[in-house]
């Protein structure tokens, strides 16, 4: 296993590394101090040959411009590998009220919109710089990223204390832990934005890519994807409970609960995780190049978005266009707008309180499948 870093350029006169984490079984992520993004994710296929399974850009500069969109990018700001915080999704209503104190949040999710999408203005977490620090311990090939994120910064109460670890182990895979803490009472949804495409980056659409996720309800949204309620997945498009092609039901608009594909334009939805603690969520494998993806957490649920906003305006490491269906994201975190719900039953709470410590992990694990797995996965 190995570490290196090489300079990838500036932001507002300030440097930024590119990381490359190698397992030394084939599996080589690059990771920059910008934004956290992840920026490669290069895996073996069956055949033993390198596949860069992630979307993302090839230069520093095309990062920062689809923060703010400032490309004027149809697509929008599509958060690439990124680190997302301070809240992860949506926060409705302008902001929330947390022990008797409302607070009002930035918004950020389209003209005049009271919701403040992945953290706020100017991208969130996916927007600054962290600093780099080296890893004496963990689990494998290792980089630390940390992040001082400042009391109201888009409007979030407290000072908040960011360390996140990214590592590649022997087994293939990429472990990600954050560890969080703060001064004063706040809301916490830590994620990763990696958009996956089992086939290759650039290579088409994901929808004959097979996934199973590990939830029997997912929660309904309005047509700004706040959550509405939950529904059970049993008999509606949102069963993953089995393997199954991401695209089979994905225009069964008339199937129970198909309107919400057509208010989403497609799958970007919070799916509710059975089970508590560190446990499987999702297992996604692509038939062509036998490359399977599991995913742990310890988060109470994981967002299935389908790329449905890539507008074919941004081109890839491959130098291809990204279009809708390109990819898949499994963005492990607390629930959508829980800071609003922070009473109602079966919602979690994301509230963090000075002297406590948040320590969640996800871990994206790289095998090569053979045809009995959508046997083998049953949830």
């Amino acid at each position: 296993m190995s570490v290196t870093s090489e300079p990838w350029g500036e932001v507002d006169g300030r440097q930024v590394e590119l990381y490359t984490l190698s397992s030394g079984s084939g599996l080589t992520v690059s990771v920059a101090t910008y934004g956290g993004v992840v920026q490669s994710i290069l895996v073996p296929d069956r055949l033993g040959r390198s596949v860069n399974v992630s979307l993302g850009f090839s230069t520093l500069r095309e990062y920062v411009a689809n923060t703010s969109a400032a490309d004027g990018s149809a697509s929008g700001g599509t958060h690439f590998g990124a680190l997302i915080g301070r809240y992860a999704n949506r926060i409705a209503d302008g902001g929330f009220t947390l022990d008797g104190r409302r607070f009002e949040l930035a918004g950020n999710h389209g003209p005049d919109d009271p919701i403040t999408l992945h953290g706020g203005p100017g991208g969130g977490y996916s927007g600054v710089l962290w600093q780099a620090v080296s890893v004496t311990d963990g689990p494998g090939a290792s980089v630390r990223l940390r992040y001082v994120d400042p009391d109201g910064r888009n409007g979030f109460p407290g000072t908040v204390e960011n360390e996140v670890t990214y590592a590649v182990t022997p087994d293939n895979a990429l472990r990600i832990e954050y560890r969080v803490s703060t001064d004063a009472p706040t809301v916490i949804s830590p994620t990763n934005h990696t958009y996956f495409n089992l086939a290759g980056e650039g290579s088409g659409d994901v929808y004959d890519q097979l996934l199973a996720v590990n939830a029997h309800a997912v929660q309904t949204v309005d047509r700004a994807g706040v959550p509405t309620g939950f529904l059970a997945v049993d008999g509606t498009p949102f069963d993953f409970r089995t393997m199954k092609p991401i695209g089979r039901d994905l225009r069964s608009a008339g199937a129970p609960g198909g309107e919400q594909l057509t208010i989403a334009w497609g799958y970007d939805h919070n799916c509710v995780l059975c089970g508590s603690g560190y446990r499987l969520a999702a297992v996604a494998s692509d038939p062509g190049t036998g490359i399977a993806l599991w995913t742990y957490t310890d988060r109470p649920g994981v967002q299935i978005y389908t790329g449905n906003h890539l507008a074919g305006d941004l081109a890839g490491t491959s130098g291809r266009a990204y279009r809708p269906g390109d990819a898949f994201a499994l963005e492990t975190q607390m629930y959508p707008d829980a800071p609003n719900h922070l009473s109602d039953p079966g919602w979690p709470d994301p509230v963090l309180r000075p002297g406590q410590l948040l320590v969640s992990r996800t871990t994206y694990r790289f095998t090569i499948a053979g045809a009995e797995l959508p046997e083998r996965i049953r949830f």
